[in-house]
């Protein structure tokens, strides 16, 4: 089976083309390289602390279970492999629910979210922790009152 390749030939200013016919190389070549696969991104990983305040990016007064006199509660949330993205809080009392939507500049990054508690909303909590395509990443259940 005959290929045609063009062969540019330079006359003057001007170019001419010139096909000129060329044989299929059939002797076998070695097989190239398999490319390596692309690394995969690496996944969202979240640790998540309720606690009562947060000092110098860290929180305090840390707990399962607090009193129902808390006042509020933060939600501490130390993300990796988010950057640039956001993750949403989403706190959850019975028919009571909050959602707080964070953004993620580094990573790691630490950020947090404030929920105000009234003291006749006692019993178990649960702070759900998702990432921008609304994946849950975490999850962290706590008590309020007795």
């Amino acid at each position: 089976m005959r290929t045609w390749k063009m062969v540019a030939v330079g006359v003057g200013a001007a170019m001419v083309a010139a096909a000129a016919p060329q044989q299929q190389d059939t002797t076998a070549k070695p097989a190239a390289a398999p490319q390596a696969a692309a690394a995969p991104a690496s996944a969202v990983t979240v640790e998540i602390v309720i606690g009562k305040n947060v000092a110098d990016r860290m929180p305090t007064d840390t707990a399962s279970a607090f009193p129902a006199d808390v006042g509020s509660l933060v939600c501490w949330t130390k993300v990796t492999g988010a950057a640039g993205q956001k993750i949403t809080h989403t706190w959850t009392h019975g028919p009571h629910t909050d959602v707080i939507t964070l953004s993620v500049g580094g990573s790691p990054w630490r950020t947090y979210s404030r929920r105000t508690i009234d003291p006749s909303w006692t019993g178990e909590w649960t702070v759900t922790v998702k990432d921008e395509a609304g994946n849950v990443i975490g999850t962290k259940t706590f008590t309020v009152g007795s």
